[in-house]
């Protein structure tokens, strides 16, 4: 049963290569449009795939540090080995905004917390730093996935402009030979048809990829929020409320 199905499944294959090299310019053309966007889409989705589980992992060990620790300058310097992860960037950004005095710029690394600005716009300062910072790191985890809404959401009409087209040549060659026979119409239509089949190829795993990896990013964002929140918290209680205690 196998021997008789291999030559089946083999020519099968050839016809299907037979089809793209013996298309139309145009059609070829469309074609090594969508080889591209569907290369560049598959090398985003490895790139996000390995830089947000990174981020997600790197974010679960700063976690643990954040809450372990007992000063912040301790924690500070500790988080410097964790540059993926967006809470620790979060974190560094709002301690310098922190240790900053008001007539000039310390070094985060040995400011002694009891000199820090206290003034009533302390705190707003910090939670604008914060934001910035969470801002950023949405934009770099968000960098080159509109690739794949691009993709996703362009390639079906790509691939379908080839078939039109594809399909006009078909026509023309009708009119040409004068038989409309299925012989003579098949073939045309095939080749036209495999440039749908390529647009949807590229476009269905990059719009899987795009909702996946919003998704992800979504959730990490809350946390960012969710962490931001608590470290102005703690940062209101312990320096912003009459008690300067040294965290």
């Amino acid at each position: 049963m196998s021997g008789f199905l291999s030559p089946l499944l083999g020519g099968e294959r050839g016809n299907i290569l037979d089809l793209v090299f013996h298309a139309g310019l145009v059609v070829k053309l469309v074609l090594l449009l969508l080889l591209v966007f569907s290369t560049v889409s598959w090398a985003i989705i490895f790139y996000k795939f390995k830089l947000i589980g990174k981020a997600q992992k790197e974010s679960e060990m700063f976690l643990r540090l954040f809450r372990r620790g007992k000063r912040l300058d301790a924690v500070f310097n500790s988080s410097k080995n964790l540059l993926r992860s967006p809470l620790a960037n979060i974190f560094r950004a709002g301690y310098i905004e922190l240790t900053t005095k008001p007539e000039e710029t310390s070094n985060p690394e040995s400011s002694d917390l009891t000199a820090m600005s206290t003034d009533l716009g302390g705190i707003d300062n910090i939670s604008r730093a914060l934001n910035r910072a969470t801002a950023s790191e949405v934009t770099r985890l968000e960098k080159a996935i509109t690739f794949l809404a691009t993709t996703g959401s362009t390639t079906p009409f790509i691939g379908l402009f080839g078939t039109v087209w594809g399909i006009m040549d078909s026509f023309r060659g009708i009119g040409v030979t004068g038989s409309a026979s299925l012989a003579v119409v098949a073939p045309g239509i095939s080749e036209a048809l495999v440039a749908t089949a390529a647009g949807l190829a590229a476009a269905i795993p990059a719009v899987v990829a795009y909702n996946y990896y919003l998704n992800r990013i979504r959730v990490l964002e809350t946390e960012m929020d969710n962490f931001s929140q608590e470290f102005l918290n703690i940062i209101e209680r312990n320096f912003f409320n009459g008690s300067r205690k040294k965290v």
